[in-house]
């Protein structure tokens, strides 16, 4: 269990986050590795993962960081990585489960059943088997927290993103349904909802244009989100100052959740047209 040990209560401490190699899974791994805990980030590419590991020391010298190449929706990998994760110290503590993507986008009517069952593999699926196999290794322990990563997609309809929102609803009721199971045994399961976070993923739509504006017009706070953001929350709620906190689906999206998901038409009507979008299928 994550125990208070140092400012931060979470030093010497250690943490497995899967996704760890870019984006908002490199993020808070160079969040955690500065309060000193010792993390193990995974990922499928080998070469991304020591890119990332020399990031994340060469930002804090003092912070220690190890590797495994896994893919999360095959489950030899992840039980192998949940045991690189508590080589080190003996006993992992806490996990972030951020490995995520899509591959469905489009109107209903086209969406391409392959491409659907790819992005639910990978955010359900690969979410329950990190989740399955770290738990087993935190109830040993005696307790500790598990991290999930959704979306705004996930509160607000993002229209033609196909599998990525109802896959990402279901990560939320994952996270609730692992809480409610395992809080018997002290580990506490919570599910962070991120709004649009600048990461090179969606450089496209954070560089400026219509779909970027529409998110701005929808969002109380009128900004594009950091992985600061998302990192802050992350290491509070594996920390010992939320030990009476699980089963909590947490928005950090600038208050976008009050409003409406982004028009996303200027990306997509030129690749299925107007009717299209509207789920109009020639004959």
């Amino acid at each position: 269990m994550v125990t208070n040990d140092g400012s931060s209560g979470l030093a010497k401490t250690s943490v497995l986050v899967t996704g760890g190699g870019s984006g908002i899974g490199l993020g808070i791994a160079t969040a955690l590795a500065a309060e000193g805990v010792h993390v193990t980030i995974c990922g499928r590419n080998e070469e991304k993962l020591a890119r990332a590991a020399e990031q994340i020391t060469a930002d804090d010298p003092a912070g220690t960081v190890d590797t495994v190449t896994a893919d999360v929706t095959n489950e030899d990998d992840v039980i192998r990585a949940v045991a690189k994760s508590g080589e080190r110290t003996g006993l992992l503590d806490g996990v972030v489960t951020c490995a995520g993507g899509n591959e469905s986008v489009g109107p209903v009517t086209q969406l391409d059943v392959d491409a659907w069952r790819r992005t639910v593999d990978l955010n359900v699926t690969g979410t329950m088997l990190t989740i399955k196999h770290s738990a087993r290794a935190l109830v040993a322990g005696g307790g500790g927290s598990i991290v999930t990563i959704s979306s705004i997609a996930s509160s607000n309809t993002h229209r033609w993103f196909g599998a990525y929102g109802p896959s990402k609803a279901g990560v939320d009721n994952l996270t609730q349904l692992a809480a409610d199971e395992l809080g018997a045994s002290n580990v506490r399961v919570n599910c962070i909802r991120p709004g649009l976070t600048r990461t090179d993923l969606v450089a496209l739509i954070t560089d400026g244009g219509p779909v970027l504006d529409d998110y701005l017009a929808n969002t109380p706070i009128a900004r594009v989100g950091e992985v600061t953001d998302i990192a802050a929350l992350a290491k509070f709620l594996l920390g010992p100052d939320s030990t009476w906190i699980t089963g909590q689906i947490i928005n950090v999206d600038g208050g976008q959740m009050l409003r409406r998901g982004p028009d996303f038409g200027s990306m997509f009507e030129p690749m299925f047209g107007a009717d299209g979008l509207r789920g109009v299928v020639a004959p």
